[in-house]
């Protein structure tokens, strides 16, 4: 939410996201309330964030880390639309060809990163 600071007041993300009290947003960022587990996808939309992302937080949240860790174990992690883009260009750069992660290309990961 920092990344809309100016852009975006805490009343409009609240519309946008189908809140009727804007102050629900207040809550939810001092964690005296959750965020409904339907609620996601619309508020993605109004934080313009990318709904995996902030369905993993909103699921840890609801369910507690331990019980979202089972979540993500059984049905896996779930995929931003980023990560997706980075997915699509490792698999156009490696050809298709399934590459493993190894320490080198971790490294090398890492490096893009500044770590």
């Amino acid at each position: 939410m920092l990344e809309l600071k100016g852009q975006k007041s805490q009343s409009e993300i609240a519309a946008e996201a189908g809140y009727v009290n804007q102050n629900m947003i207040t809550m939810i960022k001092q964690g005296s309330s959750k965020v409904a587990l339907d609620r996601v996808p619309a508020l993605a939309r109004a934080l313009e964030a990318d709904p995996a992302f902030v369905m993993r937080l909103a699921l840890e949240q609801a369910i507690g880390q331990t019980a979202a860790e089972a979540v993500v174990e059984v049905f896996g992690e779930p995929v931003t639309a980023n990560e997706v883009g980075w997915l699509q260009a490792i698999r156009e750069a490696s050809n298709n060809t399934d590459p493993r992660l190894t320490s080198r290309s971790q490294a090398a990961i890492k490096s893009i990163f500044g770590r």
